[in-house]
């Protein structure tokens, strides 16, 4: 059996835009940052063999506000630049029933089901309710990145940290630990 990390994109790999205390997906590829410290992170969880996989809500491509190319290009720009190793987008609305919409856990599910990866050994980092719920409904331990935003918070989590950088220290942390 496999290990992953699951994460969130927006919030976690790159730049938010926060607007009156909410975040929100960069609206094309020029607005795209990548976090500082992002790259290293990812490349020392890979390195100690994890599957890194984004799962990410991009719901205004249903809503009609983002077109579905634009989402891909940002996406497609960041596997690019970073060592990802699949993306899992979930273009639907909350109305519109899936279960690839976070808070559901269907897109970890899927990935765990299709790349054999045991989910009690995976962690899932995310900066909104909806990725630690996810993450805790399919088994992972989750890590919160803490940003203060003004909107609903996680009811539960197993970490909190202030960016994927620390959250990787952590989980590599754990890693060593448990082996001694």
């Amino acid at each position: 059996m496999r290990r992953a990390v699951f994460l969130d994109r927006d919030g976690v790999i790159n730049r938010a835009m926060v607007r009156n205390g909410k975040p929100y997906p960069p609206a094309n590829i020029t607005e795209v940052e990548i976090l500082p410290g992002v790259f290293e992170a990812l490349v020392a969880l890979h390195d100690a063999g994890f599957m890194l996989i984004v799962v990410t809500n991009q719901p205004d491509v249903a809503r009609g506000t983002t077109p579905l190319a634009v989402v891909e290009e940002i996406n497609h720009y960041l596997e690019n630049c970073l060592p990802i190793d699949e993306f899992r987008t979930c273009y639907h609305d909350g109305a519109d029933g899936c279960d690839c919409r976070k808070p559901l856990p269907g897109a970890l599910l899927a990935a765990a089901q299709q790349h054999g990866i045991d989910l009690g050994e995976s962690y899932m980092v995310g900066d909104r309710w909806r990725d630690l719920e996810a993450g805790t409904r399919a088994g992972c331990t989750t890590i919160f990145i803490d940003y203060g935003y003004d909107e609903q918070q996680p009811e539960s989590f197993t970490f909190s940290v202030k960016s994927l950088k620390d959250a990787s220290t952590l989980i590599l942390g754990e890693i060593l630990y448990d082996k001694h």
